[in-house]
């Protein structure tokens, strides 16, 4: 993997800090253990009503690492977490009467899945929304997502030839940004895509974005991974509540602390700027 040089004072606790963990990461048995100890009743109950296997093996281990990465994070042990969902689905955690005990009294996550490969983000006094995306999706599926996206956008993604790969890396590279932005926001897919609109290099990063109307935010910081071969990532964090200077990348389920890796980060931007491709 190569990216930007590392950061130079890692461990702050403002760092923006993602978990990257393949459902093999996990064996199945030792998944339905911790599920069995470590998730709650709705948790437990959503688990039990997937049809096909796969599903609720995603489910599980994806719940199971927010859980253990949240304990890891905070000074909790997994069981105790409260996590509270808005209409909407967002999850959020509900802080104990002492205030948690390890990391500052505010922290938000965001939670992504897709294939077999499971995104946690974390961040502390800012609101952080992730996707991520496999690129072997079908060509017809991203014809109808395109459709979705501003008129700029589509002519952008247009200029590259339908169903090849670069076509496929375009849709895909706007559409993780879109969904990371509209669940930072709490807003999931209850936001118009044709309502703001990024503007991308050719090979990486993100050049200007347009907010929708109702963005109050003062700022943006626009993330673009493509930590394995094949898998892209996008983080959106809102920058508006003091300094975010690195990014913690955490591979596999955390089972100890072991140490990420390190990235500088892009400045904030709104109209605007530059993000971090990391491949």
């Amino acid at each position: 993997m190569t990216g930007v040089p590392p950061a130079a004072a890692p461990g702050a606790s403002s760092a923006v800090k993602l978990w990257l963990c393949a459902n093999d990461d996990l064996p199945d048995a030792i998944a339905g253990v911790l599920a069995t100890h470590w998730l709650d009743g709705p948790e437990k109950e959503t688990a039990e009503r997937f049809m096909f296997e796969r599903d609720r093996r995603q489910y599980v281990v994806a719940h199971t690492l927010v859980r253990r990465a949240l304990a890891m994070e905070v000074g909790l042990v997994e069981p105790e977490l409260l996590i509270w969902r808005s209409p909407r689905g967002r999850p959020s955690l509900q802080y104990p009467a002492g205030g948690l005990p390890r990391g500052g009294p505010e922290l938000d996550f965001n939670l992504s899945h897709a294939s077999g490969y499971n995104l946690l983000g974390v961040v502390r006094r800012q609101r952080i929304g992730v996707d991520i995306e496999r690129l072997d999706r079908d060509a017809g599926a991203l014809e109808t997502i395109a459709r979705a996206y501003s008129p700029g956008e589509q002519s952008w993604v247009g200029q590259a030839r339908v169903a090849s790969a670069a076509w496929k890396r375009r849709v895909l590279r706007l559409w993780t940004l879109k969904e990371a932005y509209s669940k930072a926001r709490g807003l999931g897919l209850g936001l118009d895509f044709d309502s703001f609109a990024f503007t991308l290099a050719d090979e990486q990063g993100v050049l200007g974005f347009q907010a929708p109307a109702d963005d109050t935010a003062g700022a943006w910081i626009f993330i673009e991974l493509e930590p394995l071969p094949g898998v892209l990532v996008a983080v959106a964090v809102q920058a508006d509540r003091g300094p975010l200077p690195e990014l913690h990348l955490y591979q596999g389920f955390p089972w100890k602390r072991f140490e990420p890796q390190l990235f500088s980060l892009p400045e904030p931007v709104r109209d605007g700027g530059h993000g971090l491709l990391i491949s």
